[in-house]
This record gives structure tokens, C-alpha cells and sequence, in this order.
């Protein structure tokens, strides 16, 4: 039978399969051919949601009430839960019917956001190093993307005085920053929201590391007048061990959250409605959950900074989120994916490289804190041995 050709859309010029698509089946093909390959390269929690959580799942899907369709925005239970999150933990009071929107992961928030303001040509400030979903979901509806690069001498932060402002439409943040770790100020957050009311710029601030090795969680919208400007999205998925679950929200401007809605109600439902029950139970967790998940992490820290030590990684200290990041040794002349592939195919071991993460990081190495201590503890010994 004669293969069909479709020619592929413009939208999807441009965007490859993700790295880590590609890199995860090399790295499967190496184990079938007998290598015993440690990952420390995906940013996917290890461990299980609290068993409450679990236990809140079964509960309500065992009910005949929970396999309908739910609310477009999500049940009232969860949204009104979300909100009491955000007041408790960040200090912002959100309106749980406008300024609350669930999704099926923060990704889709992304996609959404683009698909609901972005037109051909319309200019995306997005950082660089950061996170190639921004880039790729302002690709795909035809948006010109217009890195803002950060460095090490600045602390990972844009240097608001230099952002361009002619013709763009929106700015995505993300604080802590995925990759490099680094903490935004809240006076930082104060002259972004200043800044982008005085161009008419609508911030998308992506907030789902603030409570992964770190003592003061902050949002954007603890900003006075941030609401005016911004949305944030959230997820469970890191915060609660619940990255599969796909559990995510948009808050913030309500306008904002209205189109987004238009849109959205288009293409998908809410979420389960078991699910949202158990995401309810999540967030309303009390404080040892945190400080548990926060030591163990700092146990991992000191392996994984143990690690780039024996690789003379050089890192810095006080970094917040799931990862460790670090400049590649001094003196080293290739670059991150040449690092990465020579530890790959000569230790077993992966670690992701920066380059993925934008230009800016091309002598920049990624460790992921998703392993156990038993698992690091294997590297170390690797290295060791050689």
C-alpha cells in the first residue's frame, strides 16, 4: 500500500524531538547491550507521593461519583484547596472561581498561553540558559523567540535594563531557575512587574522548584500589583512526587485566565475528578512533609556535590530546585555534550548537559538529585575505582 506524504505544518519547523526522547533510547540501547548505565539526568522524583495521597485515590475512584466529566476549571474542592495552598505557603490570596485554573501539568500552560495571544511574528522573551519547552511552545504557533541571556556573573538574572521591549508580548520566568539553581530577590520581582506594567507585558512566571531545597518559598504574585501583569503556574509534580499524576495550575490575572479558558475548554475536560480529590489532600499537607523531602535532598546535595567534585566540576553553593549545576573543569577543551558522552561511554553514568538548556550553557553540566542515596553512592565508587 502506498505511504500517505502530508506535509508537515510550518508550525512544527523548527522544533525537534526532545533530547531527552532521543537520549533515553541510547541510553536504553546501551543496557540491552549489557552496560549498566546510572542515570542522574532526569529531573523525575524517585519517590511516591505520601501515602494519604494514595490512599485518596483509591478512596474516590471507588466512588460512581468521580468518573464524570469535571468542572472545565477543575472541582471546587481542589481550586478552593489551591487557594489555601497559596495563602499559607506564598502569602497570596487568590479568588478560587477566576484567578485559578487546574491543567493537565504546568507544560500545557505553556501551550495554552501561546495558543490564546501569540500570533505569527509576535515576539517571546525567553531565558537563556532555560527551559526548551518555553522556546519550543512559542515555535509552535509561529512566535519569534527572543533569548534573554543570563550568566554566572549575575547571578542567573536578567539584566532587567537590557531586555528588549519593541513588539514583545509576553516574558517567561522561572524562579527558581531550572537549570542553574539560582534563587530570584523579591526585589527582583518588584522591578520586573514594574517593568513589564510600564511596557505592557504579560509575565509567565513557571514556579514549580520553590519548595525543593529551599527555606523560603516565593511567588511573583506576593508582588503587589503582580496580578495586573502576571500568571503563575505550579505543579504537584515535583513539590509532591507526583510528576506522572500530570497535576498543574495557572493563577494569577483573571483576564489572562479567561481567554486561557476559551481555549482550553476547546480541546480538554478538567482532570479526574479522584485525582483532583488526592491532589486536594496533597497540598493540604502539613509542614513535616516538606522538611522530611528537604532533608533528604540535602543528603543527596552533598553526594552530588561530592560527584562534580571528583569530575573537577567547579559548582556553586545554595542552590535551590532538584539539581545540581556546574561549569565544566578548567582547562577541559570540549564542550558539555562532549563531557557528558565521554563520562557516558567511558563510567556509565549520565548526566545532562547544559547545552541542551540554551547557548549560554554550552560549559555547563546538569546532576539530578532523583536518586537515591544507594545510587549515588554507586557513582562515587565508580569513579573511585578508576
Amino acid at each position: 500500500m502506498k505511504q500517505v506524504e502530508i506535509e508537515l505544518a510550518d508550525r512544527l519547523q523548527g522544533v525537534s524531538e526532545y533530547y531527552f526522547s532521543k537520549k533515553l533510547a541510547e541510553i536504553e540501547q546501551l543496557r540491552r547491550e549489557g552496560h549498566d548505565i546510572i542515570s542522574l539526568g532526569i529531573g523525575s522524583p524517585d519517590l511516591p507521593p505520601h501515602k494519604t495521597v494514595v490512599e485518596a485515590l483509591f478512596e474516590s475512584a471507588s466512588t460512581s461519583s468521580s468518573h464524570g466529566y469535571a468542572n472545565y476549571k477543575g472541582t471546587a474542592e481542589l481550586l478552593e484547596t489551591v487557594a489555601q495552598w497559596y495563602r499559607a505557603r506564598y502569602g497570596v490570596e487568590l479568588d478560587a472561581t477566576s484567578e485559578i485554573l487546574t491543567l493537565y501539568g504546568s507544560k500545557e500552560g505553556l501551550i495554552f498561553l501561546c495558543n490564546a495571544y501569540i500570533n505569527k511574528g509576535d515576539k517571546v522573551l525567553v531565558p537563556n540558559p532555560g527551559y526548551p519547552a518555553y522556546s519550543a511552545a512559542v515555535r509552535m504557533v509561529e512566535g519569534e523567540t527572543v533569548y534573554y541571556e543570563l550568566s554566572a556573573d549575575n547571578g542567573w538574572m536578567p539584566r532587567i535594563e537590557e531586555l528588549p521591549t519593541k513588539g514583545v508580548k509576553m516574558m517567561m520566568l522561572n524562579y527558581p531557575h531550572m537549570p542553574t539553581g539560582a534563587s530570584a530577590t523579591r526585589e527582583f520581582f518588584e522591578r520586573i512587574v514594574a517593568w513589564a506594567s510600564e511596557h505592557n507585558i504579560l509575565l509567565i512566571h513557571d514556579n514549580p522548584y520553590s519548595f525543593i531545597r529551599n527555606d523560603e518559598p516565593l511567588s511573583l504574585l506576593s508582588i503587589e500589583g503582580a496580578k495586573s501583569v502576571a500568571v503563575e503556574l505550579n505543579s504537584l509534580s515535583k513539590s509532591h512526587n507526583m510528576a506522572g499524576w500530570r497535576v498543574g495550575f495557572m493563577v494569577g490575572n483573571a483576564k489572562v485566565l479567561g481567554d486561557v479558558l476559551r481555549y482550553k475548554s476547546n480541546l480538554n475536560n478538567s482532570m479526574f475528578i479522584a485525582q483532583q480529590h488526592a491532589s486536594a489532600v496533597a497540598l493540604g499537607l502539613g509542614d513535616e512533609w516538606y522538611i522530611e523531602q528537604n532533608a533528604l535532598y540535602r543528603e543527596r546535595e552533598k553526594l552530588g556535590e561530592r560527584i562534580f567534585d571528583m569530575l573537577d566540576c567547579r559548582y556553586e553553593s545554595g542552590q535551590v530546585g532538584l539539581f545540581l549545576w556546574a561549569e565544566l573543569p578548567e582547562g577541559f577543551e570540549g564542550d558539555c555534550y562532549e563531557f557528558c558522552d565521554r563520562i557516558l561511554y567511558e563510567k556509565d553514568i549520565f548526566v545532562t548537559p547544559g547545552g541542551i538548556f540554551g547557548s549560554a550553557a554550552v560549559r555547563y553540566v546538569r546532576l539530578s538529585l532523583c536518586a537515591s542515596v544507594a545510587t549515588l553512592e554507586r557513582v562515587i565508587a565508580r569513579l573511585e575505582a578508576d
